[in-house]
């Protein structure tokens, strides 16, 4: 296989001409799979510094690597459910195991966004005040006599410029995005407050066709669930197979690298949080559904469970990579715990105690089937 001064090539294809790397392979190169590498027209050679001479492991391939860091959590999920129903035989009930994935909808879907901003190593801690202050929004509109099915997308709109003004802010004032959203966690959440007057918005219009499917049941499934799924797969596709989420994951392994490749890093940073938005005002909006009411205390401590879902589905805090599949499997891990909790009869000052305990020992268990699966390889 002859070489060029800028790569390897193909016998019989046209030699590009020769030129010299302006940078050594970086962690932005290697954050960058195979199958999102766009190939360059006329040339055997690839985008980010990818030859046809490298093997292309294909779409099965990049399946199989990400397959072991997934099956670790969804393991534990099935052990902790297996668990559970083993002396409690009524847990593994349909119903109660539909519900029990239902509570997990709205932590879930945050973790869907956070997954993002945590891979890219950004954090949004205002999820759980932009939730309450969204379902405020929402209950507001609907009482003044807006159609619900109308009021939705304002609701999502609201959420997203939530995360848009967390990134301006991010970037304009060059401060951490951990001390920016811990600063409107509280903004969020007084704006929802103020607005609902500290008090619960109700008198809602609950014959609505909103209220009845999107907080009802399709197909014996509540309809949540199945917001969740497409959700959740259209988020993973996005992480693992589009130039955006290449982005995500080039930014969270180098960001240095990946600025001086030329990715837009402010611009990428600014989708990633109103990604997180956009996914928490949906999470609202299926909770105004579903209860019926607007409560701007609702969503507090949902931050840290988003966070918490995501580090057991396998999105380190490091940044670089990250699973929407993983974080939807650890906010249902929390949900199940909770549950089980009930089942066991343990007491109520207990709960956080072993939530904690059965987190710690699912980040454990999913980081040593990780590592079996990295020796394998």
């Amino acid at each position: 296989m002859p070489h060029t001064a800028g790569g390897p090539t193909l016998r019989g294809d046209p030699q590009p001409p020769a030129v010299r790397e302006p940078w050594p392979m970086t962690g932005t190169d290697r954050a960058v799979d195979d199958t999102e590498r766009t190939p360059e027209r006329g040339t055997g050679a690839r985008r980010f510094g990818r030859g046809p001479g490298r093997p292309a492991a294909g779409r099965a391939g990049g399946v199989r690597r990400r397959l072991p860091d997934e099956l670790g959590v969804l393991t534990v999920l099935a052990l902790l459910v297996a668990g559970i129903g083993v002396p409690y035989p009524e847990f593994l009930d349909s119903d109660n195991l539909l519900s029990t994935a239902h509570h997990s909808v709205y932590i879930s879907l945050m973790a869907c966004g956070m997954v993002f901003a945590l891979a890219m190593r950004e954090v949004d801690l205002s999820v759980g005040g932009s939730y309450a202050m969204c379902l405020v929004v929402g209950a507001l509109l609907v009482r003044e006599g807006v159609p619900a099915w109308l009021a939705v997308p304002v609701v999502l709109l609201t959420g997203t410029a939530a995360g848009v003004f967390n990134a301006l802010v991010t970037t304009v004032l060059a401060l951490p995005s951990f001390i920016v959203t811990l600063g409107t966690l509280m903004l969020f959440r007084g704006v929802g407050l103020a607005l609902a007057d500290g008090k619960q918005i109700t008198d809602l219009p609950l014959d609505d066709s909103f209220f009845t499917l999107a907080g009802g049941d399709l197909a014996g499934v509540p309809f949540a669930l199945w917001v969740l799924a497409a959700a959740a797969a259209a988020l993973a596709v996005a992480l693992a197979r589009t130039r955006f989420g290449a982005r995500v994951r080039a930014i969270g392994s180098n960001p240095d690298a990946a600025a001086f490749s030329g990715i837009p890093v402010v611009r990428t940073r600014v989708q990633a949080l109103a990604l997180s938005g956009l996914t928490t005002a949906c999470a609202a909006s299926l909770a105004l559904a579903y209860y019926g009411a607007g409560d701007p205390t609702l969503g507090q401590g949902y931050e840290l469970q988003a966070i918490a879902a995501c580090i057991i589905g396998g999105t380190p805090l490091a940044g670089g990579r990250g699973s929407v599949v993983g974080a939807v499997a650890g906010a249902m891990i929390l949900s199940v715990v909770a549950s089980g909790l009930v089942f066991f009869e343990v007491p109520i000052n207990w709960t956080s105690f072993a939530t904690g305990g059965v987190i710690l020992v699912a980040v454990a268990a999913d980081s040593a089937l990780r590592r079996d699966g990295r020796r394998r390889r």
